[in-house]
């Protein structure tokens, strides 16, 4: 099935921002692409300052699951902290 043939005649004055009938910008690859890097680029930003503010009243167990542990300054220093904590307990 074709579907619904082929164009039909519409008015030339109709404006609209989406560009109006059968509307393809000669660049709309590059406008996506940039776009899209944008995007990325205010997720990343926000992911950042997010990781940053965050603050955790109690630290998650050795072997709890917590994604943020990987990122969170807060529980990296803690870890690391228990970990000198443990080699000076062996010593």
């Amino acid at each position: 099935m074709g579907g619904g043939g082929g164009k039909i005649p519409y008015p030339k004055h109709v404006w609209s921002p989406a560009g109006g009938w059968y509307g393809q910008p000669a660049n709309w690859k590059a406008n996506t692409a940039i776009m899209s890097v944008v995007i990325i680029g205010f997720i990343g930003l926000s992911f950042k300052i997010s990781a940053e503010l965050e603050e955790r009243p109690r630290m998650p167990g050795p072997d709890d699951f917590c994604p943020s542990r990987h990122w969170s300054r807060q529980i990296r220093e803690h870890e690391a902290k228990l970990k000198a904590q443990k080699l000076a307990s062996k010593s």
